[in-house]
């Protein structure tokens, strides 16, 4: 039977007046897979926060399990900016990394008596290799320049650095806050097997569906200041969910035939007030707000009507750019047609948001042009967002755009309404922006695009941040949207819903088109990927099979002196390996002195460089022999 890691009881968690969650409780235990999901500004990060002590809990407890290792990824990782990735690494505050800085400070201060401590610590934790398994993970996730300045990384690299920390460390459990945000499509994917196949314990929060379906073995939600927990991966709890709200509308349906009753009892017997009625009075108003609690999901529906567009949208006409040696678009040609729906994708740095860019006249390009039509009235959600003035307040923010919306066909509403289209009750309203949380900022981000009514939407990366509730309401809008859409997305349920077909950036300025959405894409690249391979093996085997004939032809006959040589290296290698095990053994024995440890560890260092060194003058011979 799998053994509880955390046991979460009772925990309640305010802001002043603000009540995210009361009483909830649950646990994680070995090889579950938990994604946690809620609205936007529900206390998820706040959550995530308080189980790794970063936040204080007004009451309940949280409890591990005794010598439990784990590793948090925050959603903004804080890095020293002037610390390389390397020395980031090594700095970071996990288990591995603080044995191996003890290590270091034992060895240098030469207190002897702490060795034999730490080496066991050392051996426990498998950390003699810790540097190179951190250089092959920064490698796996495209991490390549390990003495960069981290003040000089995108926010995607320095989430790719938090991450590798965060895996390396092999805790036993995992607490990632929005892990693929910021990550292109191939590391989301990565991602995506690695956790699936590892039998790491595993509590995070996204808003990548097709992560959750395909990782979670368990969704748990936080709705109404209470948990609900679902056995199953995303589409189970999709099912699971609809039928919980169902019954929950049917009780509270009976509690609204019961109120009515009651409620004339009320009004009729004023008299009754009295001691011999007041149980049943304080029933009443504990039905009353029952009867109050319908649920109502996915709020009204926002249709995307978008003002007129011509049949002009836009010509490129000989595009290119390039920043020093980086290729964005090089000669290129496209005419956008009349209500297209196109998304754009392609690993990070092949220049999406720069075409954007170039489009919207952000930013010029160094030859050719973007000719836009006169009817085009572009709306444009940025990833960088909207910077507001942290003390106006919600409402206010979308009235200094425009206090009555016009939806066409007669149809307008209030900014208030329209708030309330996103989720913004009315009492949120008149909350200040430095009161909501980052997914409310980025939801007001959107909602002062869209109230605009464009009928051209340039969307880069709109999903980040963003709860699942709002991207299926956004995902509705964009769907009946009478205009022209261009999105920037590494979420791949929201493309394959929003957008027809595929602009693709393969980097060095190649961009190439798919008629049909990203997971037909992906699809029929794993079909040409695998095709390609096949190739590669056929051409690389006829190769191989050519270099072997023309070795046969001119193969040389080693010097008496190589022969020689060949036999003493192949004595050598096997006395240092004997060595070298010998040496392990001694170390983990714990029989040695302070100075035979030190000895024994300076050595097995020259002895595992003997080997690599004449193992390759081996291999040399090995070729003439």
């Amino acid at each position: 039977m799998a053994s509880n890691l955390l046991q979460i009881d009772s925990l309640t968690k305010s802001f002043g007046d603000h009540r995210l969650f009361e009483n909830i409780s649950f646990g994680i235990f070995e090889g579950d897979k938990i994604g946690l999901i809620a609205k936007n500004g529900a206390g998820k990060t706040t959550l995530l926060n308080m189980i790794a002590g970063k936040e204080p809990i007004d009451g309940g407890k949280i409890v591990f399990r005794n010598e439990i290792r784990f590793a948090y990824l925050e959603q903004s990782p804080p890095y020293d900016p002037d610390k390389t990735v390397i020395e980031s690494c090594f700095n970071t505050d996990n288990d591995i990394a603080r044995v191996i800085s003890r290590y270091e400070e034992v060895m240098s201060s030469g207190k002897h008596e702490e060795m034999d401590e730490v080496i066991s610590q050392m051996d426990l934790l498998k950390a003699w290799d810790y540097e190179l398994r951190i250089k092959q993970i920064l490698s796996t996730l495209k991490i390549t320049k390990l003495d960069q300045k981290m003040g000089e990384l995108s926010g995607g690299q320095i989430k790719r650095v938090a991450l590798a920390n965060v895996l390396i460390s092999e805790p036993d459990l995992v607490i990632l806050d929005e892990p693929t945000n910021h990550l292109d499509l191939d590391m989301v994917e990565w991602l995506e097997d690695y956790l699936s196949r590892s039998g790491i314990s595993l509590l995070m929060v996204t808003h990548d569906r097709y992560f959750l379906d395909r990782v979670c073995t368990q969704i748990i939600e936080i709705d109404d200041f209470q948990i609900y927990s679902y056995k199953g991966n995303y589409s189970y709890y999709l099912e699971k969910r609809e039928e919980r709200i169902m019954n929950q509308n049917a009780e509270t349906d009976r509690a609204r035939n019961l109120f009515r009753k009651e409620l004339d009892w009320m009004r009729r017997q004023p008299q009754a007030r009295a001691t011999k009625a007041k149980a049943r009075i304080d029933d009443f108003y504990k039905l009353e707000e029952k009867a109050k609690k319908r649920k109502r999901d996915a709020q009204l529906r926002l249709d995307g009507k978008g003002s007129y567009i011509g049949n002009k949208i836009f010509e490129a006409q000989h595009v290119d750019k390039r920043f020093d040696e980086i290729v964005i678009t090089k000669d290129f040609n496209y005419i956008f047609a009349r209500y297209e729906k196109m998304g754009i994708v392609g690993n990070n740095g092949t220049g999406k948001s720069t075409f954007v860019k170039m489009l919207l006249g952000d930013i010029a390009p160094d030859s050719g042009v973007f000719d836009v039509g006169e009817t085009v009235n572009f709306g444009y959600y940025s990833q960088d967002g909207l910077q507001f003035n942290e003390e106006s307040k919600v409402i206010d923010v979308v009235q200094e755009i425009a206090e009555v919306i016009d939806l066409g066909n007669g149809n307008k509403l209030t900014a208030s309404q329209f708030l309330q289209h996103f989720l913004f009750a009315p009492e949120k309203q008149h909350d200040y922006i430095y009161k909501l949380s980052g997914g409310e900022k980025r939801r007001l981000y959107l909602c002062t695009v869209l109230i605009k009514n464009p009928n051209f939407l340039v969307l880069d990366e709109p999903t980040n941040d963003l709860d699942i509730v709002t991207l299926n309401m956004l995902e509705e809008y964009l769907t009946s949207f009478k205009g022209c859409l261009i999105v920037v997305s590494h979420d791949r349920y929201f493309m394959d819903k929003v957008v027809d077909h595929l602009m693709v950036f393969e980097g060095n300025g190649v961009i190439n088109e798919f008629p049909g959405n990203y997971t037909q894409y992906r699809e029929w690249k794993a079909i040409e990927d695998r095709r390609a391979l096949e190739e590669q093996k056929s051409v690389a085997a006829e190769r191989q099979s050519e270099k072997e004939n023309t070795k046969v032809a001119e193969k040389t006959k080693l010097s008496f002196k190589e022969r020689k040589e060949f036999e003493l290296l192949e004595k050598e290698i096997e006395a240092l390996e004997s060595e070298k095990s010998v040496i392990t053994q001694a170390l983990s024995s714990g029989t040695l002195s302070s100075e035979e440890l030190i000895d024994k560890s300076n050595r097995i260092g020259e002895v595992l460089s003997l080997i690599d060194e004449k193992t390759m003058r081996w291999l040399e011979l090995s070729e003439l022999a």
